[in-house]
């Protein structure tokens, strides 16, 4: 879901070209459904792995490890119209689950509550299309940069730029984020595209600032916008595209400039918890060595986003 905090250099994203792959129909065009049954629960277990062989003793005796998630940002994590859970995430759960000989249960949450969660215990991960910056590993609040948690560590295994999208057709002259001054955007709350919009905002002249309007999931933003109760919204950029490709058989939305903000997924696991974290990070290399990962990312059309190695708390 949207990701993501602290702002960086706005760049171009290194996975522009994932653009014409998204938009182009090889993702999937289902729509989201009730939180009632779910296609990331892998019941095909391995064992004997090298990865398998450093999970906690007390995950490996449940079996499961619990994945908080906010299952409502197609294509990453979302129900589909029988309302099972699909997506880039509960695939590539799925395949580290059978990489653990463990289940992985996404279990819905919404994206602001997630990190919380892991410090209550109430998940072991959580797996949300998370961006993973140093304000969040050390536990900052990215706006007032004041210590509000102690943090979690990432295992990252995706790349995604942040996008800027407006209604079909009526872009209203936007372009860059300094271009929404004075409009109003429509935005998931606690996501990199809140943090951004906020930033510019700062920036704004002549008292011409950004209205932000904050939603608890992107798709009841992406309804803000569709009703033409806002300007323009942002999401991540697979999220965007998938988005403009399938809301009103394309006909609702457009994504206007250039991804900004390119920064690493990451797979949240609480502080402390420095074995569980060590044995998802060698899973994840697993399937990327093996080619699963590598199915899972062709299979949604995002190739250009993928990661080489899993890298622990690669995130700026």
């Amino acid at each position: 879901m949207t990701a993501r905090t602290t702002r960086r250099t706005a760049a171009k994203s290194r996975i522009a070209a994932v653009g014409a792959i998204a938009v182009a129909g090889t993702m999937l065009l289902t729509a989201c459904g009730d939180q009632t049954k779910s296609g990331s629960n892998s019941s095909t277990k391995t064992s004997g792995t090298a990865a398998a062989d450093l999970l906690p003793r007390e995950i490996k005796a449940k079996g499961v490890i619990r994945v908080g998630s906010d299952i409502a940002y197609p294509p990453v994590e979302f129900k589909d119209k029988s309302g099972t859970t699909v997506g880039i995430d509960p695939d590539i759960g799925a395949a580290l689950g059978k990489e653990l000989g463990v289940t992985f249960q996404f279990e819905n949450g919404t994206f602001d509550t997630l990190i919380t969660g892991l410090r209550s215990k109430r998940y072991d991960l959580a797996m949300s299309s998370m961006t993973d910056t140093k304000d969040r590993q050390q536990g900052i609040d990215s706006e007032t940069k004041k210590k509000v948690g102690e943090g979690v560590d990432f295992v990252d295994y995706f790349t995604a730029g942040v996008s800027i999208y407006t209604r079909k057709g009526d872009d209203q002259g936007i372009k860059t984020w300094a271009d929404l001054c004075g409009k109003k955007i429509a935005v998931q709350r606690g996501t990199v595209s809140h943090n951004l919009a906020k930033a510019e905002s700062k920036k704004c002249t002549g008292g011409k600032k950004i209205a932000i309007e904050t939603f608890d999931n992107d798709l009841e933003a992406q309804t803000r916008l569709r009703s033409g109760g806002a300007d323009a919204g942002s999401s991540d950029f697979p999220v965007a595209a998938y988005a403009v490709k399938t809301s009103g058989g394309g006909k609702d939305f457009q994504i206007v400039g250039e991804q900004v903000e390119a920064a690493p997924y990451g797979i949240a696991v609480a502080k402390g918890n420095d074995q569980l974290a060590k044995a998802v990070q060698a899973a994840l290399d697993a399937i990327i060595k093996n080619g699963e990962y590598g199915k899972i990312i062709s299979k949604w059309g995002v190739e250009a986003g993928a990661v080489t190695e899993a890298k622990l708390n690669g995130g700026s």
